[in-house]
């Protein structure tokens, strides 16, 4: 009993889906959605990732909650409790997101740097060409940004459960979803005549979006689509990197799962779709088809060159566009954060405090390696997959499209084939609860879910070439 008053709770079921939804909406859906779905031909991208969520994403959202809560531990040492000789997977999860935590801080850093320009009304300068290389390459103030940023995170963290991460998420996701819903309004009432005299619209730019574009698409587009679909699923509902075993844990017993679990869902995908509302037309206004190609760089390159093209109107759109990322953002890494603390105090029974500065000091001193990885300590290797990196995508690949992919396969093993599915839905059907989707459920956990995840982690190696 006292190791559950040390760890913490949520306070009922609502704080539960409210710090849940909060991990899930961080950059994965405001940054990385709205490009894949410009890539992968708007609409069918779009579709494929629905039907993902409700399907795959579900799966895994259901087991990983369900795992926490029955065990009460974090994944650290919840696998071992599951199944004595599978703990090798909390490992796994766990170092998850040790590794993203200082990589996130420091994007987290670049956020508010581009957050500063706006408040000050600097906006053009995050314009300029070049800007954004020319600032991250900087010594010192990239540093500086990246500690403030984590200062934030970890304030919140070292709070605890219900009086941190909870009521921060109470006060941020309504916040957040004004913005967002305004945002997307004002991007579909914009309009822009270019210098060749090519006036297009915001509601042409929802077109593009919203509408499946198949002309020349061949099978191989289709698996690609597919399988940039599930990697996003990744990083929308915060899945393999024991954030959600941890969430789980803190859930109370009456939670009824599966209702969360839906409404998780359902306002992961909202903002998502919300997301790609609010950038895909407004670049397509300005920039055509041809800005949307932003790729990772859409938010510190595209998107400030289309602020600075509204005049007036963009530097308040620009502002309120960077305080939505910030807060987004910050919710994430609270939560991956969260995943790091919960472990060490279950494993060696250390308290709230001291876990949250050993975490926080091993933190920033990876996170400033990171960061002079675009100075003093800049190389570029080619990574298995094709693409060329140096230290901050080194961690991201080894942690994204490596460990995560592995992390869900090696889940879907022990549940589907090892304790079986009856493990996942006896603690979902606690207290008479209903499963919705349970024989769904059966079919992914133990026959799809781990032949796709199987895939995505051969080809994230370069095993397989799509």
């Amino acid at each position: 009993m006292e190791k559950k008053i040390t760890r913490g709770n949520f306070s009922g079921q609502f704080g539960f889906i409210m710090a849940a939804a909060a991990s899930a909406v961080g950059l994965g859906n405001i940054w990385r959605f709205p490009y894949l779905a410009a890539k992968d031909g708007g609409g069918i991208f779009i579709l494929v990732y629905i039907i993902l969520a409700l399907t795959f994403g579900f799966t895994l959202l259901t087991t990983e909650i369900a795992i926490g809560r029955n065990t009460g531990q974090s994944a650290l040492t919840a696998y071992k409790a599951v199944h004595p000789k599978w703990g090798g997977i909390g490992i796994l999860a766990c170092l998850v997101p040790i590794i993203i935590l200082p990589y996130y801080c420091s994007i987290g850093g670049w956020l508010l740097k581009y957050l500063s320009l706006y408040v000050t009304m600097s906006g053009s300068d995050a314009a300029a060409d070049g800007f954004f290389g020319n600032y991250i390459s900087q010594n010192v103030e990239p540093i500086v940004w990246m500690f403030i940023y984590f200062a934030i995170t970890a304030f919140i963290v070292f709070c605890g459960v219900e009086k941190g991460i909870e009521k921060f998420s109470k006060i941020l996701m309504p916040i957040l979803v004004v913005l967002v819903v305004g945002i997307s309004i004002y991007s579909l009432t914009i309009k822009h005549t270019d210098e060749n005299g090519v006036t297009r619209t915001g509601l042409q730019g929802l077109k593009v979006y919203m509408i499946p574009d198949v002309s020349g698409m061949k099978i191989k587009d289709y698996f690609v689509v597919i399988m940039d679909a599930m990697g996003q699923l990744f990083f929308s509902i915060s899945v393999a990197m024991g954030i959600m075993v941890a969430y789980g844990s803190y859930a109370k017993k009456e939670t009824n799962l599966m209702e969360s679990v839906n409404r998780i869902e359902f306002f992961d995908s909202i903002m998502a779709l919300l997301a790609g509302m609010m950038i895909v037309p407004a670049v397509f206004t300005f920039s055509g088809r041809e800005g949307m190609a932003g790729g990772p760089g859409l938010v510190f390159v595209s998107l400030p060159k289309v602020f600075n093209a509204m005049g007036t109107a963009g530097k308040f759109i620009g502002l309120l566009f960077f305080i939505i990322l910030s807060f987004a953002a910050v919710t994430s890494s609270v939560s991956v954060m969260e995943a790091i603390v919960s472990s060490m105090m279950d494993k060696f029974g250390l308290s709230r405090k001291k876990s949250s500065v050993i975490v926080a000091v091993y933190s920033l001193i990876a996170a400033v390696i990171v960061c002079m990885g675009y100075n003093v300590l800049y190389f570029e290797i080619t990574l298995p997959n094709g693409s060329t990196a140096q230290i901050l995508d080194v961690f991201d690949y080894i942690s994204n499209y490596i460990m995560m992919p592995l992390v869900a396969f090696l889940t879907s093993i022990l549940i589907g084939w090892v304790v079986k599915p009856k493990f996942v839905i006896d603690e979902v059907t606690q207290g008479k609860h209903k499963f919705g989707r349970k024989t769904l459920y059966i079919v992914m956990i133990k026959f799809v879910a781990p032949v796709m995840l199987l895939i995505l982690l051969l080809q994230s190696m370069g095993i397989i070439n799509i």
